[in-house]
């Protein structure tokens, strides 16, 4: 028998859509049973053993859909092997390891509602023609002028992959 998994999401560009595809591909390739969900379709979790849900990271934090998610959810979720991941393009950066221990941190409003049995961090995607004019967005082009991002598509695919590959015995746990 398979194990039912749902990978699910919120993005706001299409990075984090891409990474928890990847990730269900990954899991589906290790015989699991995956549906690949934007938290926004998500009605009920009663037919998944498991729950995957990622978000893109803006202003340091959770989409607030991702959030509500796990608000919603929140009974079920803590019934069942939960992992969380998040994606963000402060891991883009040449130096970002040494952000890596201080993004945790935007894990903690998740943490707080269910804890997670493993956590993928991963760098996305930065293509200004995806984000709509904000005081936000200009200051993220700021941020590119002066070096600190480039554009472009900066996911580690081999990593994500072997997140999903590491979830396989603790979501079937």
């Amino acid at each position: 028998m398979k194990s039912n998994v749902l990978v699910t999401y919120a993005s706001r560009a299409g990075s984090t859509r891409g990474v928890a595809e990847a990730i269900g591909k990954t899991l589906s390739e290790a015989g699991m049973q995956v549906d690949v969900l934007p938290m926004q379709a998500v009605e009920d979790l009663a037919p998944y053993q498991a729950v995957v849900a990622g978000s893109a990271i803006r202003g340091q934090k959770w989409l607030p859909e991702a959030m509500q998610f796990l608000s919603d959810h929140q009974r079920e979720l803590r019934g069942k092997p939960f992992a969380a991941f998040m994606v963000c393009i402060t891991l883009s950066m040449k130096n970002a390891d040494q952000y890596r221990e201080g993004l945790k941190s935007w894990m903690e409003p998740v943490r707080d509602q269910i804890h997670p049995v493993s956590e993928g961090y991963f760098a996305g995607a930065l293509d200004f023609s995806k984000i709509p004019f904000s005081l936000n967005a200009l200051a993220m082009r700021l941020v590119v002028l002066v070096g600190a991002w480039k554009q472009g598509d900066h996911r580690d695919w081999q990593a994500i992959r072997a997140w999903a590959e590491s979830l396989r015995p603790l979501l079937l746990s």
